[in-house]
């Protein structure tokens, strides 16, 4: 049996594209594989952010997880920052990793670029280490990402291999990553040559569906979807960005192959295929967001999840800290 893990950063508004990338594919693993499942709340502080809006994001990541059909019984649930081991491990094995491999990271560039070298954290360059740390606490076999943290995941593997040829063993072990198949790119609607992103703030927020909308504006944000002057519903990235965006979404929704989709609404024009897709993304949602909203309300529920799934993931992450202290002459 595998292990799985993955996790998400409670940091801004969970979109469309975070319910297609991690949420809706979560409960799949659970059924044949160990699956440990966190939300990342020490993440979130690399930039600021205030602690009830911190807070609160926590306990809705936990009621989102649920919502998707995670079974705490079948896998194990649980807060980073529960988990001391993670940063004593984060403390070893920041000293296996160079300067110059961070500063490449291109997660980083981009957010120095973006705070045009203001108030840089040092928590944001060395993201990458505690992020590989998440990983390798548990003996991890394979990794869920999306395509903005594979460079991450290939940054962890040189740490495990660089520390593994230093002490002349196997003590990390490596992992696979696992790549979402349907939607794993989904961008924005306003303007497709950028990734639907929960960051995003500015005018293009409109388009971008918060898992947190209701049913009339995700539709209204559907129906005004950009797309071009022309009427027929095509897959072509490059001339026909808008209207292929909304393909890929109402593919990964029907489960259907791009192909399928020209076949269904040849002939059809934009407000008709529009119509169809906020069909398809409500359909799935509406009893998404129910469930979410049980689970919300239910915060002694969701505090001894948490107390019950870091109990489970620390008899591992003791093991594995053991072990690799003992490597490095800690213990």
């Amino acid at each position: 049996m595998s292990r799985v893990l993955s996790g998400i950063k409670p940091t801004g508004k969970l979109t469309l594209g975070n319910y297609l990338g991690s949420f809706r594919n979560f409960h799949n693993y659970q059924a044949e594989n160990e699956t440990f499942i966190f939300v990342a709340d020490l993440h979130a502080l690399t930039l600021p952010i205030e602690p009830d809006y911190l807070n609160s994001n926590i306990y809705d990541i936990i009621a989102y997880y649920l919502a998707s059909g995670l079974d705490p019984e079948k896998t194990v649930l649980f807060k980073q920052s529960d988990i001391y081991e993670v940063s004593v491990l984060d403390t070893i094995l920041i000293n296996y990793i160079y300067m110059g491999e961070l500063s490449r990271m291109i997660q980083y560039k981009e957010k120095v670029k973006e705070l045009n070298n203001a108030k840089i954290g040092v928590g944001i360059f060395t993201y990458p280490v505690l992020m590989a740390c998440d990983i390798f606490l548990y003996d991890s076999d394979i990794v869920p990402v999306g395509e903005d943290q594979r460079q991450h995941v290939e940054l962890a593997h040189d740490i495990a291999r660089r520390f593994n040829a230093r002490y002349k063993g196997e003590y990390i072990k490596l992992p696979h990553t696992a790549l979402p198949k349907a939607g794993k790119r989904i961008m924005n609607l306003v303007d497709p040559s950028r990734k639907m992103s929960k960051s995003d703030d500015s005018a293009i927020s409109k388009g971008v569906i918060y898992l947190e909308d209701n049913e009339k504006t995700i539709r209204k944000k559907i129906m005004s979807a950009v797309t071009d002057s022309d009427t027929k519903v095509i897959y072509d990235p490059t001339n026909k960005p808008g209207i292929s965006n909304l393909i890929n979404i109402y593919c990964a929704f029907k489960n259907v192959e791009v192909s399928e989709v020209e076949k269904r609404f040849e002939g059809a024009n934009y407000g008709t295929f529009k119509k169809a897709v906020a069909d398809a993304v409500l359909e799935e949602l509406i009893p998404f967001k129910e469930k979410f909203n049980t689970y919300r309300q239910n915060k002694a529920l969701l505090d001894q999840i948490f107390k019950d799934g870091a109990s489970k993931a620390r008899k591992i992450a003791d093991k594995v800290l053991d072990r690799i202290m003992k490597v490095v002459g800690l213990r």
